[in-house]
């Protein structure tokens, strides 16, 4: 199949795929890759792979040695109940979900407070060299998994499309260059890098406006996001003094001086709340 011709089907896809989720084709077709690059993505996807499980970039990519920067994220009130999703307008997504799907923008477990991405802000030195192994944001179920994660600057972002039905990924960075890339294919990827740190980048999808996702951009490894649980561990800090930040996508920011001597740390806590 030559070029243009693989460029033509993709085009026709991404118009056909918007109407029944819902979106604008102008929204879902703005500031897309060029057509030779999406006749290069379809023709990668022909022979589409089986799905690839997002990660979660926390401790793993942490400097060695240091203290281990443990806490939790609390939640202070009444629980508030989670919304949710409505996928009618798509049925290959709503055929996914046995169950009903609920929004991932505020998780509350046990007066806990989860997807809460928690970073030294302030207050370390060096450098650190951006890991070779990409982070994986996938597209599975209609959703985006994870819906909150850290990456580092120059790391490899490969975002992924595990559904049978058309996405776009709609990326609305500030510091960093905006994207919008289509991918109408099954087992389709496409590779960005970010080169300046920035705090958050949102993710959205013009098809399907129930789904978005969040990614802290940092210069260096200490950062994590909270579990179910509330619960995050920062690995391998050196010895200083810092600014630690929790961010979460509804209720901001909250910061906090945290000192590390001789390797040690106390436990850190934070407490959210809707007021």
């Amino acid at each position: 199949m030559n070029t243009q011709r693989v460029a033509s089907i993709a085009l026709m896809a991404i118009v056909t795929g918007i109407g029944c989720g819902g979106g604008r084709a102008q929204d879902a077709a703005a500031r897309t890759e060029d057509a030779e690059q999406q006749a290069a993505n379809v023709q990668l996807a022909e022979t589409p792979e089986t799905p690839v499980k997002a990660i979660r970039p926390a401790a793993a990519s942490a400097a060695t040695g240091g203290a281990s920067l443990q806490g939790i994220v609390h939640w202070s009130g009444t629980a508030p109940t989670r919304e949710k999703i409505s996928m009618d307008a798509d049925p290959v997504c709503q055929q996914q979900h046995a169950q009903a799907a609920y929004k991932e923008d505020v998780i509350v477990n046990n007066a806990t407070l989860g997807n809460v991405l928690v970073y030294l802000k302030e207050g370390v030195s060096g450098s650190y060299s951006a890991p070779s192994t990409p982070v994986v944001l996938n597209q599975a179920g209609c959703m985006y998994k994870p819906h909150v994660a850290g990456i580092r600057v120059n790391q490899p972002l490969q975002i992924v499309n595990s559904d049978s039905t058309l996405h776009n990924i709609n990326a609305k960075p500030t510091a960093n260059r905006p994207f919008n890339v289509a991918q109408p294919v099954q087992g389709m990827k496409t590779d960005k890098t970010f080169t300046k740190p920035e705090v958050m980048v949102k993710f959205k999808c013009n098809v399907h406006p129930w789904m978005n996702a969040y990614l802290g951009v940092l210069e260096h490894p200490f950062f994590a996001v909270t579990g179910e649980d509330g619960s995050f561990t920062i690995a391998g800090v050196p010895d200083g003094t810092y600014v630690l930040e929790a961010w979460h996508e509804v209720y901001g920011a909250k910061t906090q001086n945290v000192t590390v001597s001789g390797g040690r740390v106390s436990p850190v806590e934070f407490t959210f709340s809707a007021q």
